[in-house]
């Protein structure tokens, strides 16, 4: 995939990346861009290639071709290593150890300068600041997970890289977890996020990598994505129900489609659909205008339809190729 000139402000950049792992392609031309300050997603199926990424971006695996770097470094280097934080899918805690050991061993690791300052801090973060003294194996899976991101960013990384923070995690838990990664944005870090958890996705990431088959197929800012979609519309609730004749003539001098649920109508039309004209068209006739919702695709109904084409290229032998949409 053509991603031209590395940018200054990428935090990742992966370019033309192939991997092959006991005889099958695993990664197929893939290239992103994570930039500085991004919550970025990454999306597919189980086995489409998002953990062999990951792995590659932490300097784990080797890509067969291809360039990858990381805070503009080679990611196996230790100066790369020392800016990142990550968690893979098992914690890697301690269980016989309490927190502040656990904390206290990584940070002698990572060179942690006032590494007690350091620890009450990610612990008083991660809300553990009065169960810094229990031993793990008495956490909850929450609060694991909670732990372990304080971690991850026990060294103050500039990236930091999760593989499925929330999973297993009762909403509860889900919740504390999304409040430390906003937090974590909100002071620079750079988050890369791998989950299947959409509608996480959706509250969290600012752009998006969707993965399937070791392709991509979809890529970019979200919210220009869901625009442009192809699918988008808006709930007008009135004052009283819209006479047929109004809904026949909106339909056919505007152009959209338009249905009738009781004092509402629901309209949409393609990626030119906008609001304001359908509104001003019932106003014309005489409508009052009580409310009006926006609605475009959800990160859902982008993933199930992209899904979607993706295995009906692959079973008629003609997969879409890397570049996806943009």
């Amino acid at each position: 995939m053509a991603m031209g000139p590395a940018s200054a402000s990428s935090a990742i950049r992966l370019e033309g990346i192939h991997k092959h792992l006991s005889g099958r392609h695993v990664l197929d031309g893939v290239g992103f861009a994570v930039e500085q300050g991004d919550i970025f997603g990454c999306l597919g199926p189980n086995g489409a290639g998002k953990t062999t990424t990951i792995r590659i971006m932490l300097g784990l695996l080797r890509a067969d071709a291809g360039t990858v770097t990381v805070t503009g470094r080679d990611p196996a280097e230790d100066a790369a290593r020392a800016r990142v934080g990550f968690l893979l899918e098992a914690d890697g805690l301690y269980d016989d150890l309490s927190a502040w050991d656990n904390l206290d061993y990584y940070a002698r690791l990572y060179g942690v300068r006032d590494p007690g300052g350091r620890i009450a801090e990610v612990l008083d973060g991660a809300g553990l600041a009065d169960r810094g003294r229990d031993k793990v194996s008495a956490y909850s899976k929450g609060m694991r997970q909670r732990l372990a991101i304080a971690r991850a960013v026990l060294h103050s990384p500039d990236v930091l890289i999760l593989d499925e923070p929330t999973a297993g995690l009762d909403p509860g838990g889900q919740v504390e977890v999304r409040r430390m990664l906003q937090d974590l944005r909100e002071r620079g870090t750079t988050v890369f996020l791998s989950s299947h958890n959409l509608d996480e996705m959706q509250r969290l990431c600012n752009r998006i990598v969707l993965i399937h088959g070791g392709r991509i197929r979809l890529y970019g800012d979200l919210e220009s994505l869901a625009a442009g979609s192809g699918r988008r519309g808006a709930v007008i609730e009135t004052s009283a129900p819209v006479p047929d004749e109004v809904l026949a003539a909106l339909r056919q001098e505007a152009g959209v489609s338009a249905d009738r649920d009781g004092a509402a109508v629901t309209v949409s039309g393609g990626a030119s659909f906008e609001v304001p004209p359908v509104v001003a068209f019932l106003v014309q006739k005489g409508i009052r205008i009580e409310q009006v919702t926006k609605q475009q695709d959800s990160l859902e109904d982008l993933y199930v339809r992209i899904e979607a084409e993706a295995r009906a290229g692959a079973a008629a032998g003609g997969a879409p190729g890397a570049g996806g949409r943009r």
